[in-house]
């Protein structure tokens, strides 16, 4: 009798293997990414461990719902091209998810080979996908758009109005997009620091989208350089995507100390002077002793940007344990190799110094019986510092012309809309539309993305309903 084979696997045989990375020692040393690139080998072989699930649950997790499944299976069988275009078809821009989102709480911590096997590598292999499509000069087919005579005003650059745009421009609509800052990508290219994400992709796909027909407008904020006013007489409707960008303050005593930071001027600047923008000198932060307030992505970014400062010492300041930490674990593991030092279940109660600061008072947190932390008595410590960076998260920081416009806040200073509504993410003004951060207060850049794209079609459906009441 013919031995029948045992069936092979491949999710068996095949170990999830990640990018390669730099060394810890050779990635201080400057801001190139920390992540080497896959080979098609490595990228056929990571995507033919897909079980290509009848229910795919990284899909439905993924905030944009990607066509996950159906990308790798492509990848695996040397289809990049068609890879590209499925990959577009749900998010505007691949390669920047591939990069910087959390996959371990999104599509990778659904994987059903995330329990024991180690889930598929998809954030890797979405950015090789993308990567290597760009290389090859990809473009999206705009062959059959034709003008819909629609005029739309997006202000803000980042990722909720560059989805936006993008949409509209590829359904024929003249967008023009208004940003504060001298580049497009809002805090994707001024809040995260070059090592995770390099500014050179935001600008070749400031390229696709000015080849798209997306006019930018840049140094340009509205309100100081341009009446909003004026942009709802000029447009049939306005996309809001100005993000939240207030950082929430420590509240202790010392915060206004010489050298002490908010962790987004500190980002903004350390990127501006990367750039080589005028006026903006590199922090010099050699042999210093830096402190970071915060367990967040931010904080991550912040603790590795003053490492590649030369700082003498960077040691991070978290309330609670590192597994509470909020920031993607992987930005954490690098940051533990690069020599970020982690103080733990400690919370900053002071900020000691007489013109600069000096010093942070630090005391133990405990949880009581009801879970809540509290501080224990007498466990105060004191942690030199030659400077600090506060992390604490961002809040709405809504421009006063909004009431101006009759666009309704909630008490948070969010802008209120219904993702239920007859269009959704339309606000109280009719014709204006908003998504991201200054709906969802601080959040992932992907559900900004996801808010981006779901807002232009709603926007597209007003327009066209508007046109049919004339």
């Amino acid at each position: 009798m013919k031995e029948t084979k045992p069936v092979e696997f491949k999710f068996v045989t095949d170990k999830r293997q990640e990018p390669d990375k730099l060394s810890p020692e050779e990635r201080i040393r400057h801001s190139a990414s920390v992540y080497l690139s896959y080979s098609l080998d490595q990228a056929q072989n990571q995507a033919g461990r897909c079980l290509d699930c009848g229910n795919p649950y990284c899909a439905w997790q993924c905030p944009v719902h990607n066509h996950i499944p159906g990308w790798l299976r492509l990848v695996a069988e040397g289809k990049l091209e068609e890879a590209a275009n499925l990959a577009h078809q749900t998010n505007p821009f691949p390669e920047v998810c591939g990069r910087i989102c959390p996959q371990e709480r999104l599509c990778e911590g659904a994987c059903t080979l995330n329990d024991g096997l180690g889930a598929v590598t998809i954030g890797a292999i979405e950015q090789f996908i993308a990567d290597k499509a760009l290389e090859n000069g990809w473009r999206p087919d705009m062959s059959a758009v034709k003008p819909n005579g629609r005029r739309v005003a997006v202000i803000g650059a980042g990722p909720a109005g560059l989805a936006c745009a993008s949409v509209l421009a590829k359904n024929g609509t003249e967008v023009s997009v208004f940003d504060k800052y001298p580049e497009i990508g809002g805090l994707l290219t001024f809040g995260i620091p070059e090592f995770k994400l390099e500014k050179k992709i935001i600008r070749q796909r400031r390229q696709i989208l000015e080849e798209m027909g997306v006019r930018f407008h840049l140094n340009t904020e509205v309100g100081r350089d341009l009446n909003p006013q004026q942009l709802l007489l000029e447009y049939d409707a306005l996309f809001l995507g100005l993000g939240a960008d207030k950082g929430k303050k420590a509240g202790i005593p010392g915060e206004a100390l010489e050298n002490v930071y908010q962790a987004l001027d500190f980002l903004v600047h350390n990127i501006y002077s990367f750039l080589g923008l005028p006026g903006y000198e590199p922090f010099d932060f050699r042999n210093k002793k830096l402190v970071i307030l915060g367990g967040g992505d931010t904080a991550m970014d912040c603790n590795r940007s003053a490492l590649r400062l030369e700082a003498f010492s960077v040691d991070c300041v978290y309330r609670q344990g590192m597994l509470d930490m909020p920031g993607a674990r992987k930005e954490i593991k690098n940051a533990i190799e690069e020599g970020v030092h982690f103080v733990c279940h400690k919370q900053a109660v002071e900020l000691i110094g007489d013109k600069k600061v000096e010093a942070v008072k630090l005391v133990n947190t405990v949880k009581n019986a009801s879970g809540r932390l509290e501080y224990q008595e007498g466990s105060e410590y004191i942690l030199p510092a030659d400077a600090v960076i506060i992390a604490y998260g961002f809040d709405a920081n809504p421009p006063e012309w909004l009431g101006h416009l009759s666009v309704d806040l909630t008490d948070k200073g969010l802008v209120e809309t219904s993702e239920k509504a007859n269009f959704p993410f339309q606000t109280s003004n009719p014709r204006i539309f908003c998504g991201g951060d200054m709906v969802l207060g601080a959040d992932l850049v992907v559900r900004a993305i996801a808010q981006g794209v779901s807002a232009a079609e709603s926007m597209l459906r007003y327009m066209q309903n508007e046109s049919r009441s004339l």
